[in-house]
């Protein structure tokens, strides 16, 4: 089990495999979403990261099922939520939009009534709206610190620029954006350019979603017919058109290599890279849970990590 990384200068370290919680209540109902939480504090997991608008995009639903799923987790006792670095966002969900000042105040009220908890441990503001002065969403995080209602402070899906802004205007205020959760994997490698250096020099934790690619990496999309294997098959094309096979072919090998399967491979290559702190992974059993985690018993030679790059490039 690797070691526990720091949330940039926060003090709060994890485990480097967050759990992602867009599932809960949707492709796992709630009792295989409790499994999988169970399962995943059993092998040495401590951070799950939720958002307010999950999920609302799924038939039927209005938004705020996963966090009322694990407030639910939470409230069986035994320890749970203490074993836990709980992470969740604001911004992205129709019913509260934006990160203006009173949106980000309401809507972490509201997420601590659905976690069933009195403090989030890392608060996002989950899409930048490009309106907002950093002065105003920085001061409503801020007050949200000092009120002991959030521990430290992420941003996720923010461009260079405006990253830079809001880390400038965080220091101005005296306070600190610990992470920046950005899309980053095999297939998609756009964070390298600009925003991994600036993560790097500014002591900002990178905690990375669609780690797997939305399940390509996992080598279960080869052929024009394992598209049908499940619902996310039909956004597999633009994988399998490029560098996809010659990607999966690496992986294979460097799985081959060490008797590990291509996704426990493609979640340890991220973990080898500058400023990572976790890739975020989800599970909807506690079988499928297994084999991220034996991502974490994983060391990848610097030689494993070339041909991956090189595939990859």
């Amino acid at each position: 089990m690797q070691q526990k990384r720091e949330l940039g200068s926060s003090g709060i370290a994890i485990t480097p495999l967050m759990l992602g919680g867009n599932v809960f209540g949707f492709t796992a109902n709630e009792a295989a979403s409790f499994a999988v939480l169970d399962a995943f504090v059993a092998q040495g997991g401590n951070s799950v990261d939720t958002a307010d608008v999950y999920s609302s995009w799924a038939p039927g639903h209005v938004g705020g099922e996963s966090e009322t799923v694990l407030g639910k987790w939470f409230a069986q006792g035994g320890g749970r939520r203490e074993a836990i670095v709980l992470c969740t966002k604001v911004g992205m969900w129709d019913k509260r939009l934006g990160i203006g000042r009173q949106n980000i105040l309401d809507a972490c009220d509201d997420s601590l009534r659905r976690l069933q908890t009195d403090v989030i441990d890392l608060y996002q503001l989950h899409r930048d709206d490009e309106a907002t002065e950093p002065e105003v969403f920085i001061g409503a995080l801020k007050d949200l610190l000092q009120a002991g209602k959030v521990r430290a402070l992420g941003l996720s899906n923010f461009k260079p620029a405006r990253l830079e802004a809001a880390i400038a205007e965080a220091k101005r205020q005296g306070v600190a954006i610990a992470t920046l959760q950005p899309e980053y994997n095999l297939m998609n490698r756009e964070i390298e350019a600009e925003l991994m250096p600036i993560c790097v020099r500014e002591k900002v934790s990178l905690i990375p979603f669609y780690g797997l690619a939305s399940g390509y990496l996992t080598g279960k999309y080869r052929t024009e017919a394992d598209k049908a294997k499940s619902v996310r098959g039909q956004r597999m094309d633009k994988y399998m058109q490029g560098k996809g096979p010659a990607v999966l072919a690496a992986l294979d090998a460097v799985s081959a290599r060490l008797g590990a399967t291509p996704a426990q491979v493609a979640l340890a290559w991220i973990m080898a890279k500058p400023a990572i702190a976790a890739p975020i992974a989800s599970a909807t059993s506690a079988a499928q849970l297994e084999e991220l985690m034996g991502a974490l018993s994983l060391s990848l030679s610097g030689e494993d990590i070339a041909a991956l790059d090189s595939a990859s490039a």
